[in-house]
């Protein structure tokens, strides 16, 4: 799938209060409803059918699912009963309970659920089958609009549904999150940090339980009061230990959210509680501190009460913290800003954002252990001007997120592995080169290259200039990208994109000299033998006199040029307009040309007549072309092969096309970038 480059020039961070219309119609929420009522008709989405591929993209439906409205499930449908909570959330055939852990944490935070889901929603009179959802997408917020209708197996709910059979919030939640990532199928299996961040344009940070800090109890309590979200999971040896129940009732492999964190009196002292919900609504703890163990006995009813402690089979449950400890591997926490946990004073983070991509053949280099291409990856100036209150250093989260994996599933794509580093900046301008990541190891980089979504991590560096290159773990690899740096104090960056600039030589006017080389004795020879007395020769000719040449010369193993080649050289050196090439323009040409051919013996490092198309940029910049991202990628997709090698024929074409380009700029005198655009990305 090809990957445009992204301009990654930093932006500022979506405002909360507007969200873009994203119906292929153009057609926001309120003009839809409308629509359907004034005529009379309920709303049927064209954009996510009820058919099987909105459900499923690599297989049947496992039975036959009928898609049904509320209305035609029960009597009395209501979008919301008694408020939105998390007992709501029961999980239905499908594996995304990291989605359900999400939505279960989303429900403590009122101001954050109304912004997901808007509560002005019912089936009451001015019902019209249509209701809207909003999430947060790399840096914006979206509008999702969808019809009410759900699929159904015998007259009931087949995926997420409420406790209470006539509320239907969450099962439309959940087939508005399936549309914006495609289909239902697509919400199979994740991490429940993913769901977090699109409920709230957040920042997630991750901690291994049994290497958390000693101050873990106060981090989560901090998380909960400042309505972060928080999602935790047991992690599993194996694929078959997936979903396996463990001897405590617990679930391997399946995400949970935590509720609430608190201490009771118990027996003269205190106890550190947490409070853990299972998205399936059943199937809980059964050890210390479960629904109907021994120890709340000891508990006076009042604090059952504080503690809405109630003996239910609900999936919900109490456990001592230490036994949390024990017992679970990963915590999630979703950070509506991304203050540090384990510091008291809120902060005002400052936010930038970039934009890019990493395309197959020119920005796709991989990590640090490929150094042939690994410098070919974006690279991110980080300006660190302030140190924070008080440290000598500078607090920032850098957040690398792939776009749009989940929903391109369906064309096989998978979660890439991803991550970062950060080196020093050698105090100059411009992409850095191999040799500079040969001999300067990085600063700081991510903790781990891992196949999530984002790769998240909190830094601390003097006050400085940095290089952030953020990358696939292998080359080759495309996909889009965002990049979020969160700062404790104002932080400056900037793309390290090169400005288009031409700097060639001035052109060569020879002077007739009394005595010709050699070399230019056996052209004259050629010439004359070729075409005649006129001293003029035509494409097809020149063809074969470039080919003839190129054949004796020993440290060449070019394939023939072809004609189009020789054509676009007459283009370019017809000085006449006749469509012909004079003697005297093929001896500027030839200077031309073998300095071309040095170049391209230099950057084909491993003689085979091929160029590796990474190391396409320092060849056109030793050529007197020095082009931004954006338009190497376009050179790159025109002139090199599937393997991304590059032949000298299409290295030829490509620096004629870019002369001619630059004459008639400097001619006309516009703007490289637009005009080279249109000549060499056609």
């Amino acid at each position: 799938m090809p990957y445009l480059y992204r301009d990654s020039k930093p932006r500022p961070p979506a405002l909360p209060g507007t969200a873009r219309p994203t119906q292929s119609s153009g057609q926001a929420y309120g003009e839809l409803k409308q629509e359907c009522l004034h005529r009379g008709i309920l709303f049927e989405d064209p954009d996510f059918p009820a058919c099987d591929s909105s459900l499923f993209f690599s297989e049947k439906p496992p039975v036959p699912f009928v898609w049904k409205r509320p209305r035609d499930i029960v009597k009395d449908p209501k979008f919301i009963i008694g408020g939105a909570t998390r007992t709501d959330i029961c999980q239905g055939d499908l594996g995304d309970c990291w989605l359900l852990a999400a939505i279960a944490s989303l429900t403590l935070n009122e101001k954050t659920l109304a912004r997901v889901v808007p509560l002005d929603q019912n089936f009451g009179p001015d019902y019209a089958g249509i209701f809207h959802f909003q999430f947060w997408q790399h840096n914006e917020w979206l509008d999702v609009v969808i019809d009410d209708r759900l699929p159904t197996f015998k007259g009931r709910l087949v995926f997420l549904h409420s406790a209470e059979h006539n509320e239907f919030w969450s099962a439309l939640l959940e087939k508005a999150y399936a549309k914006l990532n495609g289909s239902y199928e697509a919400l199979k299996g994740g991490s429940t940090i993913e769901a977090m961040e699109d409920f709230t344009g957040g920042v997630g940070e991750t901690y291994e339980v049994k290497k958390a800090p000693d101050n873990f109890y106060e981090i989560l309590q901090k998380a909960l009061k400042r309505c972060s979200m928080v999602g935790c999971s047991i992690d599993t040896s194996s694929a078959a230990e997936s979903e396996a129940k463990t001897p405590f009732g617990l679930i391997k492999g399946h995400a949970y959210s935590v509720t609430a964190i608190d201490e009771v009196s118990y027996r003269g002292r205190q106890v550190q509680l947490i409070r853990i919900r299972n998205p399936w609504g059943e199937v809980e703890w059964n050890g210390p501190w479960s629904d109907n163990s021994l120890e709340w006995r000891s508990v006076s009813p009042a604090e059952q009460r504080r503690l809405s402690q109630a003996a239910q089979n609900d999936g919900e449950f109490w456990m001592k913290f230490e036994d949390f400890k024990a017992h679970f591997d990963k915590v999630e926490i979703c950070n509506l800003t991304p203050d540090a946990l384990e510091d008291s004073t809120a902060h005002k983070w400052e936010v930038t954002i970039h934009q890019g991509s990493w395309v197959r053949g020119s920005t796709a280099g991989g990590c640090r252990n490929y150094l042939e291409t690994f410098w070919t990856n974006p690279q991110i100036k980080l300006h660190l001007t302030e140190n924070d209150d008080g440290q000598d250093d500078c607090t920032f989260i850098a957040a690398l997120m792939q776009k749009d994996r989940r929903k391109l599933k369906k064309l096989g794509a998978e979660m890439l592995t991803i991550g970062y580093s950060i080196y020093e900046s050698p105090g100059r301008d411009g992409h850095l080169g191999k040799d500079f990541f040969r001999y300067h190891p990085s600063k700081a980089r991510s903790k781990t290259y891992i196949n999530l979504r984002e790769v998240s991590n909190r830094f601390k560096l003097p006050p400085g200039d940095y290089i952030l290159v953020p990358t696939t773990f292998e080359p080759h690899q495309e996909a889009d990208f965002c990049l979020r740096i969160f700062s404790e104090k104002k932080a400056i960056t900037e793309d390290l994109d090169e400005n288009v600039a031409i700097d060639l030589p001035e052109p060569l006017n020879p002077t007739p000299s009394p005595q010709e080389t050699e070399e230019e004795k056996q052209f004259r020879a050629l010439f004359e033998q070729i075409s005649g007395k006129d001293m003029e020769i035509s494409a097809e000719e020149l063809q074969y006199v470039l080919n003839s040449v190129l054949k004796r010369t020993k440290n060449i193993k070019f394939k023939n040029l072809s004609l189009i080649s020789c054509r676009n050289i007459i283009s370019l050196m017809d000085t006449s307009g006749n469509g012909k090439l004079e003697f005297s323009e093929f001896k500027v040409f030839w200077e031309k040309m073998k300095k071309w051919i040095n170049i391209f013996l230099q950057f084909d490092f491993d003689k085979s007549g091929t160029m590796s198309s990474y190391e396409l940029r320092s060849a056109l910049k030793a050529a007197g072309y020095q082009l931004n991202n954006y338009l190497l990628q376009l050179v790159v997709l025109r002139y090199s092969d599937e393997q991304f090698q590059i032949e000298f024929d299409d290295f030829l074409n490509c620096l004629i096309r870019l002369e001619n380009a630059s004459r008639v700029f400097q001619a006309l005198s516009v703007k490289n970038k637009d005009f080279i655009n249109l000549n060499i990305g056609e």
